[in-house]
């Protein structure tokens, strides 16, 4: 006679970051559990930062010992950290899941800590004065490995050094993400996440336009910041060329114009400065032109070199000379200070690999 064993049937745990707000109400409601439960758990996880079941005191002790035999809270993984030891600038690899590596980079000033955060493994697009366009795009972050970056560089920082601004300018294009990225800042911005106004996130684009009107309609209205780098499609095309061809000049602009700003609020236009390609007076002149009647800051950012690129950083004669070009037709235009550029975690210099020069946590 034959006999056939009994296999227990064994379901994985779920992660519980993973899970939409919707999602885990399903959860909750399948184990019989009201729903504002679900709301008290991702307070513990995102507010308080808590990634033991046992430490969530609100819930009672079956519903604790529950959660732990089917859910689990993962935790963001900091393989690296490098220090720029001129700047306070702080570079941070996160290992992922499946092996990949992003880089998000701590930026103190003065009474603001900011966050740079990433949300693709590499980047779709070939701008070729970034260093993470090299890459090429290996995948897209998914939601909560973008918040894992604010939670893993909040533990890093400590109470004592709170991250007051989020900047979505670190590896990728926001926008070729959008999804996970509104699903990240509804985490972001949340009473039980973690509470950030929509005033201090940024999130940048080089000009992917219907995105952009998806954005404007995102009901938390956060900061928009253009990466624009030239004023003709001729140059446009050399530096952005995929993302230019595509969407030139005039239907960013247009985009721009019909971008739904908040009072007292303005588009951010970055300008990388590149010796001799888009810095002569006549770029500068023209640039008035083109933002003429868009309420905006001009943020001008002096090409930061990283092994093998093509471009030069312009002198610093070069870079006031265009900057008092727009001052004098009333722009709000500002030299960004280039900051971490010892360890390669200036603008455009993020590549996430160890070959870039990694310093492991505490040499």
């Amino acid at each position: 006679m034959c006999y056939k064993s009994k296999q227990l049937l064994i379901m994985p745990q779920v992660a519980l970051k993973t899970l939409s707000v919707t999602q885990l109400d399903d959860l909750f409601t399948a184990q019989g559990w009201p729903r504002y439960r679900s709301r008290q758990v991702l307070d513990w996880i995102y507010r308080r930062g808590v990634t033991r079941f046992d430490d969530m005191t609100n819930l009672g002790r079956s519903e604790r010992i529950r959660l732990a035999d089917i859910a689990v809270i993962t935790e963001p993984v900091v393989s690296e950290i490098q220090h720029d030891a001129e700047d306070g600038t702080e570079k941070l690899l996160f290992r992922l899941e499946d092996g990949e590596t992003v880089e998000s980079v701590l930026i103190p000033d003065e009474d603001r800590l900011t966050l740079c955060l990433s949300t693709q493994v590499g980047c779709t697009l070939d701008c070729t004065f970034c260093l993470t366009g090299t890459m090429g795009l290996k995948r897209n972050l998914k939601a909560h490995e973008i918040v894992d970056q604010v939670l893993g560089a909040r533990a890093h920082a400590g109470p004592e050094r709170p991250i007051t601004n989020l900047v979505f300018m670190g590896m990728g294009e926001p926008l070729a993400n959008l999804a996970a990225v509104c699903e990240a800042i509804e985490r972001l911005t949340a009473p039980w996440g973690l509470g950030y106004s929509p005033r201090r996130i940024t999130v940048s684009t080089s000009g992917l336009v219907p995105q952009m009107a998806q954005l404007g309609a995102f009901r938390h209205p956060v900061n928009l910041a253009v990466s624009l780098n030239a004023t003709t499609d001729d140059v446009r095309d050399r530096v952005m060329g995929t993302i230019n061809r595509k969407y030139p000049l005039t239907a960013l602009l247009e985009a721009c114009r019909a971008y739904p700003l908040p009072p007292r609020r303005r588009i951010f236009f970055e300008y990388v400065l590149l010796a001799g390609v888009n810095d002569p007076p006549a770029d500068a002149r023209r640039l008035v032109k083109l933002l003429h009647g868009i309420r905006c800051k001009i943020n001008l950012i002096p090409f930061n070199p990283w092994p093998g690129a093509p471009f030069e950083r312009p002198a610093d004669a070069t870079v006031a000379a265009f900057q008092a070009i727009l001052l004098d037709a009333h722009f709000s235009a500002f030299v960004r200070k280039s900051k971490g550029r010892q360890i390669l975690a200036a603008c455009g210099q993020l590549r996430s690999a160890y070959q870039q020069g990694f310093i492991p946590l505490g040499s």
